[in-house]
Parts: C-alpha cells; sequence; structure tokens
C-alpha cells in the first residue's frame, strides 16, 4: 500500500533546511537572475513598450498566482479543520509569505498602466468606455490595487507568523485562533482576487466583461499552487543528511495532492466552459468578440493547446491511482500543470495585444522567468530558518499517521 513511514524525531532542528541545502543555495542565485531577468526585459522591449508591459503583466500575475495559491490553500485548510494538509502547510504558508515582495513587484506596472489599458487614454473612449469611467479610471485603479496588495501582505504575514510561533509554544489555542479567522480571511480573499482579476487581466481589453472571470483566476491558482507544492517538497524530502522532509511528507500527501490537482484541473475546465457557453449563448456582440479573437486566426491553435493541455491530458493522466502515488510522475504532471498555467495567462491578456495571432516575443520568456525566479528566490529566504512543517501543530500527528483509503 506504501503507507506513511512515521519518523520519530519532528523536532523544529530536524525539519530545517540544513546548510548547503540545493533550496538554499539557489535562493541568492535566483534573486540574481530575477532581476537580470525583469532588466533584460525592458531593455530588450523598450522599442514596444505595449507588448513589453504586456509581457511583465503575464509574469507579474504568474507569479503572484503561485503565492495567492499559498495563502489560499491555508485558508482552506485552517477553516475546513483538515488534519490530512498540516504536514504540508508550512509549504504554502511560505508560498503566501511572499506576498509583501510583490508590491514591489507592481511598481512596472503602476508605471506602465497607459502602454496597457485603452481606457487611460482619453482619445480611446467611446459611450461604453465612458459609462464605466467612474471604476475604471487612474485614481480608483491605483487605489483599489494598493488595497489589494495591502489585504494580501498582511494575510500572508499574519497566518505565516502565527504558525511559526505556535512551533515554539505549541499552544492549541493558536489552531483555533487561524480557524476562526480563516473564514472571514477567505471573504477578503474571494472579493480582492475578483476585482483584482478585473482591474489587472480584464480591462486590458475594457469592453468585455465577464462576472464569472474572477472564478476561473481563482482556479487557476489553485492549479498553480497544488502543481508547485509536490515539487517544492520533494526536492525537500530527497536532499540533505538527513532530508528535512523525509517519512514526513509521504505518499499519502501526494496522493491527496494529486486528487486536489485532479479536482481543480476539472473544476478550471468547468468555469471556462461555463463562461464560454453562456456568452456563445446570449450572442452579445460586445462579449463575443473577445472570443471570435480567440476562436478564429492565429489564435486558434493556441486555444485548442489550452483546452487539450490545461484539462484533457492531465484529466486522464491524473485519473491513474499509480500516477498520484509515483513521486516521478507526479512530479511530471506538476511541472506540465506550471507550463500551461502560463499558457493560460497568456491567452487571456495577449490576444487584447496581438490580435492578428500568436507572436511570442523573447520578452515574454525574460518576464516570466524573471518573476517567476523573484518569487522563488523570497520563498527559499523565507524557507531557509523555520522548521517545513508546523511542528507545534496539534494535529501533525493526524497528518504523519493518516492514509488514503
Amino acid at each position: 500500500m506504501g503507507g506513511p513511514r512515521v519518523v520519530d524525531d519532528v523536532s523544529a532542528e530536524r525539519v530545517r533546511l540544513p546548510a548547503g541545502h540545493p533550496l538554499s543555495r539557489a535562493t541568492p542565485l535566483a534573486a540574481v537572475v530575477g532581476v537580470a531577468a525583469l532588466a533584460a526585459t525592458f531593455a530588450l522591449g523598450r522599442g514596444d513598450l505595449e507588448s513589453t508591459f504586456a509581457s511583465y503583466l503575464v509574469g507579474f500575475f504568474y507569479a503572484l498566482t503561485l503565492a495567492l495559491g499559498g495563502l489560499v490553500f491555508v485558508l482552506i485548510q485552517l477553516a475546513s479543520r483538515a488534519g490530512w494538509s498540516v504536514a504540508v502547510r508550512r509549504l504554502a504558508e511560505h508560498a503566501a509569505g511572499t506576498l509583501p515582495v510583490f508590491a514591489l513587484l507592481f511598481v512596472p506596472l503602476a508605471l506602465g498602466m497607459r502602454h496597457l489599458y485603452p481606457w487611460t487614454d482619453p482619445a480611446h473612449h467611446d459611450a461604453i468606455l465612458a459609462g464605466k469611467a467612474a471604476y475604471l479610471n487612474p485614481a480608483a485603479w491605483y487605489a483599489r490595487s494598493a488595497v489589494y496588495l495591502a489585504a494580501w501582505a498582511l494575510l500572508g504575514w499574519w497566518f505565516r507568523r502565527r504558525s511559526l510561533l505556535q512551533d515554539a509554544d505549541g499552544r492549541p489555542e493558536t489552531t483555533r485562533r487561524l480557524q476562526s479567522i480563516s473564514a472571514p480571511a477567505l471573504i477578503v480573499f474571494g472579493v480582492t482576487v475578483t476585482f483584482a482579476s478585473f482591474d489587472w487581466l480584464m480591462s486590458v481589453d475594457p469592453h468585455w466583461y465577464s462576472t464569472i472571470f474572477g472564478v476561473y483566476v481563482f482556479a487557476g491558482s489553485m492549479v498553480a499552487i497544488l502543481a508547485f507544492l509536490p515539487l517544492v517538497a520533494m526536492a525537500a524530502e530527497r536532499r540533505g543528511d538527513p532530508p528535512p522532509l523525509a517519512g514526513l511528507v509521504t505518499l499519502e500527501h501526494y496522493h491527496d495532492l494529486g486528487k486536489l490537482q485532479l479536482g481543480f484541473v476539472v473544476f478550471w475546465a468547468y468555469i471556462g466552459f461555463s463562461q464560454f457557453m453562456l456568452i456563445w449563448y446570449a450572442a452579445i456582440p460586445e462579449e463575443t468578440a473577445w472570443y471570435a479573437v480567440r476562436l478564429e486566426g492565429g489564435w486558434r491553435g493556441a486555444t485548442i493547446a489550452l483546452a487539450a493541455g490545461h484539462f484533457v491530458l492531465p484529466f486522464f493522466v491524473l485519473l491513474l491511482r499509480s500516477v498520484k502515488r509515483n513521486r516521478v510522475q507526479l512530479a511530471a504532471v506538476s511541472t506540465w500543470l506550471l507550463v500551461v498555467h502560463y499558457l493560460d495567462l497568456y491567452w487571456l491578456v495577449m490576444p487584447a495585444i496581438d490580435r492578428g495571432g500568436f507572436a511570442p516575443r523573447l520578452t515574454d520568456l525574460t518576464a516570466w522567468f524573471g518573476a517567476t525566479a523573484i518569487f522563488f528566490a523570497t520563498f527559499g529566504w523565507l524557507a531557509r530558518r523555520p522548521a517545513l512543517v508546523p511542528v507545534g501543530d496539534p494535529r501533525l500527528p493526524e497528518s504523519l499517521t493518516f492514509e488514503n483509503m
């Protein structure tokens, strides 16, 4: 059955990243490479600022979805009082803890918003945009963006901080407090992610609208973090002397993460199809034009690739129990999902810039790589000293001994 292998020593010292661990060594390199890649993005794209800032928006939002996915994973586990996930929750807490750095990464978007959003140019205004001017105006956009970033940074910092303090005192009251606050925090998360999706992604094409768009972005964020967690857990489980997560994150945890991957792959497809079907059925020109660009001409192939790569292929692969219980195979699926998640965000933004067809640029790659590298560097910096599992959580023994049926 490949059941859990319980270890005797779950002290904070035992489950820290050892000196010289690959994750620790990669942190400063990732920071340097990330900054260099982002600098290269704007150096290479200075002749086409509209496309360059679009590339940066996609790369920024890709890294942001990993951090937001970590936050909502933590909140869901606490709100549902899940015991199985305690052993992997600290990794998600570290991902959520990177959210303050996105205030800094947001600065290029704030400076370049006029190159991205047509509604900032009075010459592009028409009756429809005039009707949206009370919401779509630079002052309101900046103010809302500040609220989103501050709310996420506070939530990510607070939940991680309280969990780290519990490592030292082991107080059950901390768990109860985290659980009680997770429910209102989920409401804050849902509202802010929805409106940030409207403001930063959907308003690139301001004539189009979809009330389900925020749910679609949430689904993609969950797919991203559920793909990230197994990969980083495997790295921490297999490297080191002794490996810090060896015997703590077991096949049972990977199995459950794989099941959640399958569930959110299906949920993403369900939300995406529901959005498309309702717009197609209503046949309102202002709504169907958004899909017409993606279903005709040069973007048709990318749309087919997205549907096949983000749903059809991982759905049938993840149906297999053996895949979810095999580290190598699950790592391959997780890596694939992280790649097609980028295609998903690219598909949301770029057709508004390149209406003629799918035309990748070098700046797309550098922006993606740069933002993701900075996220990973921040994640590694946060993970370098604390225990990699919440050793003070009273439900940790339950997590270490649970088995899938």
